[in-house]
């Protein structure tokens, strides 16, 4: 029986008119007699919710803080979003906007509808003078528990279907965070708003939740607060600006990512383990997602992305998400996945495994070529180097290996020019993207601070060169075609260098058929 869908006996049910006029939802067949009402909210012992700080909590005031600084005598909006419809009136499992985690520490389900909030401090008061700027609240929703009508009536709240939660009081505690209820939200985004120079302005992340944004919207216009485009042009502002803060990890962000990892390497473990009795099994490509997914599950909160498991032609397609194939023997599998931990970081970790457990001489040749362009973007990646730098190391080698291989017709140095880039037919995306919250992470900031920008220790990143032969390609010789091979590893920059965060997964050749040996023994 799944969440939200229990059908009640329709005769016990009192159903008003609207109801009547209305499509039938399951969440709505609730009984609404006074006598069900009353005896409802009689006879339950106490469930407590439980709350201790959150390790995040102690890392969350210097990131306000400095978010604050950006923006004196503004009012910030940071919506955690809100449940999203996957069919009908079954919701996906909730997960809270990044930025909404990063300021809060809040990850998991913990807080949907949750909204942080930053008041600017009064000019002349204590906490201005004592050097702060802004004051953070939370709007939360209050526990719905046994003492409520919505404990019984509230599908997405009520702790008669979703169990006990953390409140006002819990959620306090756990974030450090003042907390008020979420019902005073409309009023509060309000105070000293105005257009004057000395009144609240307000900026909201505006992407997240749009009924959010419409009430800021709404609050704005009453005050005579710019103007939709004005509006809009603001809060890209506060957008980029939290994309590029979380650039830079604390100690705290990069023990997690190390945690998201250490289980992505658990997940690649069991399905090494799990591969040899799958080969040649129908949709075995998804046998082998379902065994990464329950790991994830298990170990975190979920898959940090879609896994992507593409065996033989599949291997080639830089986004294989169907995973519907059959594994065969003597193919390559392309392994693209990574386990997003309860904190919501996660690793993106990239393997090439030969399904017998050994490489043909044409499959290592390929695969060593991508493994050494990796290299060369790992020595191209120091301190003050720019994601570009990355690209083109990445490339050169790429490039030389193809026309190596009389695969690119025209010269290295043509195809690694502006008007040629014909090697980029077998790599065509990029190679290298910021990590953290997101697979994608700070995909907001602007290109100046993001590709432009030199490389800081702090960095949490990823180098992903690849070759992709399509089964289709008639300029690449047929024992080429149908071929694919993606290396992927997650690096932090620090002072002195890049630092392989990844390195406990094997990826050299003779370390990847030792790694597939020991697993596919540990299966006997």
């Amino acid at each position: 029986m799944m969440a939200g869908t229990t059908t009640p006996n329709e005769s016990e049910i009192d159903i008003n008119e609207q109801d009547m006029t209305d499509r039938v939802n399951n969440r709505t067949l609730r009984p609404n007699s006074p006598v069900f009402q009353e005896f409802m909210t009689q006879g339950w012992g106490q469930q407590e919710a439980t709350a201790t700080p959150l390790e995040s909590s102690s890392y969350v005031p210097d990131r306000l803080k400095k978010l604050g600084e950006r923006f004196p005598g503004e009012r910030l909006v940071i919506p955690a979003g809100d449940y999203k419809t996957r069919n009908n009136d079954n919701d996906y499992a909730f997960r809270p906007d990044s930025a909404f985690a990063y300021y809060t520490g809040l990850g998991e389900d913990l807080e949907p509808g949750a909204i942080l909030v930053l008041n600017p401090v009064k000019a002349e008061s204590a906490e201005a003078k004592a050097g702060m700027t802004h004051q953070a609240q939370l709007f939360v929703h209050p526990r719905a528990d046994q003492s409520t009508h919505d404990y019984y009536r509230s599908s997405q709240y009520g702790e008669y279907w979703v169990g006990p939660r953390a409140g006002l009081d819990e959620l306090a505690i756990m974030t450090g965070i003042p907390t008020r209820d979420i019902a005073e939200f409309s009023d509060a985004i309000t105070e000293d708003l105005g257009p004057d120079d000395s009144a609240v302005r307000l900026r909201v992340m505006r992407h997240t939740d749009q009924h959010i944004t419409e009430q800021v919207e709404s609050a704005r216009k009453s005050n005579g607060i710019g103007g939709p485009d004005k509006n809009e042009a603001a809060d890209n502002v506060l957008e980029e600006f939290a994309s590029e803060a979380r650039m830079i990890k604390d100690s705290y962000e990069i023990n997690e990512m190390r945690k998201a990892i250490a289980a992505t390497k658990d997940g690649f473990d069991k399905i090494l383990t799990h591969l040899p009795s799958v080969v040649g099994q129908p949709r075995s490509e998804r046998v082998l997602e379902g065994v990464f997914n329950a790991n994830a599950r298990e170990e975190g909160n979920d898959v940090g992305y879609g896994s992507i498991i593409a065996s033989g032609s599949h291997a080639p397609v830089l986004h294989w998400m169907r995973n519907n194939g059959t594994v065969q023997e003597g193919d390559l599998l392309l392994i693209d996945a990574g386990v997003e931990v309860n904190s919501l970081y996660t690793a993106d970790i990239t393997r090439t495994f030969p399904v017998g457990g050994t490489f043909t001489d044409l499959q290592k040749l390929i695969y060593e070529a991508v493994l050494e362009a990796q290299q060369a973007g790992f020595e191209a990646a120091q301190p003050g180097a720019t994601y570009s730098d990355i690209h083109h190391a990445v490339m050169e080698v790429l490039a030389t290996r193809l026309h190596e291989w009389d695969i690119l017709k025209v010269s290295v140095e043509e195809s690694l020019s502006p008007q040629g880039q014909q090697h980029r037919r077998w790599h065509a995306c990029g190679c290298a993207h910021h990590l953290g919250l997101d697979v994608h992470d700070c995909a907001e900031a602007r290109y100046e601070s993001y590709q432009g920008a030199a490389i800081a220790p702090g960095m949490i990143f990823t180098i992903e060169p690849g070759l992709y032969f399509k089964d289709n390609d008639l300029m690449v010789p047929p024992e080429f075609r149908g071929i694919g091979v993606r290396i992927e590893d997650d690096i932090l920059m620090t002072e002195n260098g890049p630092e392989w965060l990844s390195q406990q997964i094997p990826k050299t050749v003779d370390e990847v058929e030792a790694w597939m040996a020991q697993r596919a023994n540990s299966a006997q």
